[in-house]
């Protein structure tokens, strides 16, 4: 029997912690029979959540998904420190004692849980840890390491929780739908809960965060010929800067494309320090690449969620003008001019991407 996930999200399914929840619906190709979160029970995902796309029902308790069929429960929450609300322990345990696996993306090891890992034991259940990381992750080799011709494009970001992994995906499907052989490569637990593979880089000792981003590049370069690197954290972040240049620096892009919500004009969870104006964001990443491997800037994808669509294009518009890069939301206006860019600027001294499987 294929694997039918119910999507744990109680009380958090409409927040930005809900984001796990929000791509697996949209992005994931296994079938998804509930999310659970009781204060929005009755609804579907579409209607909570419009960019979930897919009109999965919510239901009150793991109960009701279990009998919708589910077999796994994925904790499709990423909250502040990623640890294991103590709360959450009844649904989980109730899940495993009738025949579920669990699946999260946890700083917190469900295998290392005692209570858990007994009770999976006993009912013969599999606890997937998507953070994990391999245990033989080293330094980097080097640039000599990546096969000829594989192209690397890395999202990086003004700050966190404005959409890298989103244009990411969106740039790999448009691809792909052009008969590229393009990858998307995860780097955080909801890409690996989407694609099935990868490594949750944030989660690598910090040593190894270079080395864990070559890897991916190697494995994404087994798959596909132009490669889409997830980017995580932001470079000016002062909680997750390290993951920034860990990933630049191990996946030494061929370019990159900058995504930035120009609602926000303050590092998340930090006010009083400033985003800094898109020229300076360009000339920063620009600039930290260029010792390891030169990439341009090639486009900037904004996050215009939270604008009506009007003043969406003007922003659009607005950032054209000032950066002289081509601009736009690639989830709410399309990733075709995006890609367009990308595409232009690979470079072409090894041969272009191979079109077709």
């Amino acid at each position: 029997m294929s694997d039918r996930l119910a999507i744990f999200a109680e009380g958090l399914f409409t927040r930005h912690t809900g984001k796990t929840a929000h791509g697996v619906v949209r992005y994931g190709t296994r079938d998804v029979v509930a999310v659970v979160d009781s204060t929005e029970a009755g609804r579907t995902a579409v209607e909570v959540e419009p960019f979930c796309l897919k009109p999965v029902p919510i239901v009150a308790s793991v109960r009701e998904a279990i009998d919708r069929g589910a077999t796994t429960l994925l904790i499709g929450v990423a909250p502040t420190g990623g640890k294991l609300d103590p709360t959450w322990r009844p649904a989980l345990l109730e899940a495993i004692e009738a025949g579920l696996s669990l699946e999260a993306g946890l700083h917190t090891q469900l295998s290392d849980d005692p209570e858990l890992a007994a009770a999976a034991s006993r009912h013969g259940v599999t606890l997937r840890d998507l953070r994990a990381a391999p245990p033989d992750l080293t330094v980097p080799k080097g640039l000599d390491s990546r096969p000829e011709g594989v192209r690397v494009v890395h999202s990086v970001g003004s700050d966190t929780v404005i959409g890298k992994k989103v244009v990411t995906l969106e740039l790999d499907r448009a691809a792909r739908e052009r008969g590229l052989r393009s990858v998307y490569v995860p780097t955080g637990q909801t890409g690996v809960a989407i694609a099935g593979w990868g490594i949750a880089v944030d989660h690598v000792i910090s040593d190894y965060v270079a080395g864990a981003a070559e890897r991916l590049v190697l494995e994404g370069a087994e798959r596909g010929d132009v490669l889409f690197v997830e980017g995580q954290g932001a470079l000016f972040h002062p909680a997750y800067s390290g993951v920034t240049l860990g990933l630049l620096h191990g996946s030494a892009p061929d370019l990159l494309v900058l995504v930035h919500r120009p609602s926000s004009t303050a590092i998340r969870n930090y006010p009083d320090l400033p985003i800094p104006p898109l020229s300076e964001l360009i000339a920063a990443y620009e600039s930290i690449t260029a010792p390891v491997r030169p990439a341009r800037v090639v486009a900037i994808a904004l996050n215009t969620g939270d604008l009506e669509e009007a003043e969406a294009r003007a922003t659009v518009a607005a950032a054209e003008d000032e950066t002289g890069l081509v601009t736009d939301d690639v989830v709410r206006f399309g990733a075709e001019r995006v890609l367009d860019a990308v595409l232009r600027a690979l470079p072409l001294s090894a041969g272009r991407p191979r079109v077709g499987a």
